[in-house]
């Protein structure tokens, strides 16, 4: 089973063709689940089953279609900065899930801003009805700030509980993606994965699936070698992930390995301004 985790990075540069080198990205690494952040929305909302009833057009929806993928989405509240950084812009911004499998139950939880910015950012929870076992699959996208720490552990708080309210569904683990905006040994990514430190709710743990990686590989997905990234003259770090549970039956959810993806220009555009995260993991 292939899981990838994405920040698409909304409309910013050459949207139009950005959108079709994350298509020709999808479609070469064949995912059966995807978490997407910063997806863009021209005018429509998602009825919850991956429809567009608002006549405009979803990012998630169009790489759904062009992959043969389910999807749903989940919009910002609170879309103003975004507008004022990209000026007279009023696409909607959010998270999304694309599966190979019909999603069969979706939710969303708004998370916690109390002492940071409020960007409206929430995480999108979709049970993929994968053979044998549904997969809970989640994504989010916390407070980007240098300084807000603090605020994203109180948004891995929130996010662990509502993990917890719907990890039970299935006796496969938990897969959690997300641009967290923090490095590996910050507070907020050892609070998530709660076996080095005390997790948020007792006895849930997560495993970050890069545990796996080949430690030769590249490991930043915000990279200055990326041009966009570049621009803005900030380190690079490891700031995207996937998290898996502990394994399920017959060690179901296990990582057999993991990769950065989408890390390199596709006939010349780069396709975001973060790298995605790619894991394959062993499914009954």
């Amino acid at each position: 089973m292939r899981v990838l985790s994405w920040n698409v990075w909304w409309r910013f540069g050459p949207w139009e063709a950005r959108r079709e080198a994350i298509a020709s990205t999808l479609a070469s690494l064949d995912c059966d689940l995807v978490g997407l952040q910063e997806v863009w929305d021209d005018g429509g909302e998602n009825s919850g089953g991956g429809e567009n009833s608002g006549g405009g057009e979803n990012l998630a929806g169009w790489l759904a279609d062009r992959l043969g993928m389910h999807w749903t989405w989940a919009a910002s509240d609170r879309p103003g900065r975004w507008h004022a950084r990209l000026d007279g812009s009023t696409a909607g911004v959010g998270d999304a899930i694309l599966s190979r499998w019909p999603i069969i139950d979706r939710a969303v939880l708004r998370l916690p801003a109390e002492g940071g910015r409020d960007d409206g950012h929430q995480a999108l929870f979709a049970l993929a009805d994968a053979p044998v076992h549904p997969v809970p699959f989640f994504t989010t996208h916390l407070n980007s700030g240098p300084h807000e720490s603090a605020v994203r552990c109180a948004q891995v708080a929130a996010l662990a509980g509502f993990v917890a309210g719907h990890r039970g569904r299935s006796a496969f683990p938990p897969v959690l993606t997300g641009d967290y905006n923090a490095l590996p040994d910050s507070d907020e990514m050892r609070l998530l994965g709660g076996y080095r430190t005390a997790p948020p709710v007792p006895g849930q743990v997560f495993l970050d699936a890069w545990e796996y990686a080949d430690p030769a590989a590249p490991a930043n997905t915000w990279d200055p070698a990326n041009p966009y990234a570049a621009l803005t003259r900030e380190p690079p770090g490891r700031i995207d992930y996937v998290h898996v549970g502990p394994p399920g039956p017959g060690g179901a959810g296990h990582v057999r390995s993991v990769r950065r993806a989408g890390d390199g220009p596709v006939d010349g555009v780069w396709p975001s301004d973060h790298a995605a995260v790619l894991a394959e993991l062993a499914s009954p």
